[in-house]
């Protein structure tokens, strides 16, 4: 079984459709979705539809703090900008597409697997993981043998031994990875929606679940229309421009 995940979409219309048609392309037969599917972006109702579409057809989602502040209001540490957006957003959801957002599980497992937003030990923190501090912490805390999270908008592969040697790496797109037995995984797939590592190209990863092989992809779509429809929203200009240089 190949699951796409796929993660902080934030309403990015283009680069959250070009990853579909790529992990369909790739025989990918499951999603689960990491949260942030709102927020920065323009196109939050056309997200949520295909989200919501995914999840009547059986796939996973969590919430994500731009989720949870579109469906409960912005917190005091939420960035101006952001929360600019959160108000804008709100205004344009309907009342369904609010309700799917306040009902979703802050984490999900299935099996040996865990999905959530931001990290494991405190989900409704929404602390980043930064580094291998954080990473390992995650771990700790649970007993699955993958951890699946969004948040941070960069990729990046954790693992954790069974005698506690910890180790980390900057995966590469298109790199088949075995995530052997004897450790436990945890995976950032990066952003779909906005990725902050200098390349604006999509990301997100495909897991083989008989085979435990892990495979991070990126995916080149129209940036411009995607800034486009942020300045078109009346969105700040920034918002666009960290889309096209991806920051």
């Amino acid at each position: 079984m190949k699951i796409a995940l796929i993660t902080d979409l934030h309403a990015n219309a283009q680069a959250f459709s070009a990853v579909l048609e790529h992990a369909q392309n790739l025989g990918v037969t499951d999603y689960a979705l990491l949260g942030d599917f709102v927020g920065y972006g323009g196109d939050p109702a056309w997200v949520l539809d295909k989200v919501m579409e995914l999840v009547d057809a059986g796939a996973v989602a969590v919430r994500g703090n731009h989720d949870a502040a579109v469906a409960q209001g912005s917190g005091p540490t939420m960035r101006e900008e952001a929360r600019q957006v959160i108000e804008w957003t709100h205004g344009q959801l309907s009342a369904k597409q609010l309700a799917f957002l306040a009902q979703l599980p802050l984490t999900a497992t299935h099996e040996d697997r865990l999905f959530v937003h931001a990290n494991a030990y405190d989900p409704s923190g929404w602390d980043y993981i930064q580094g291998r501090i954080e990473a390992m912490r995650s771990l700790h805390a649970t007993e699955a043998r993958f951890t699946f999270c969004g948040h941070m908008h960069e990729p990046m592969l954790y693992h954790l031994s069974g005698t506690g040697k910890a180790g980390e790496f900057t995966p590469a797109p298109d790199v088949t990875i075995p995530l052997l037995p004897n450790r436990q995984w945890l995976v950032i797939p990066g952003s779909c929606g906005q990725p902050r590592d200098g390349n604006p190209a999509a990301c997100y990863a495909v897991f083989d679940s008989v085979s435990a092989e892990l495979t991070f992809q990126r995916v080149p779509y129209d940036v411009e229309a995607a800034a486009a429809s942020i300045r078109a929203a009346g969105l700040p200009e920034r918002l666009a421009q960290r889309l096209l240089k991806g920051e």
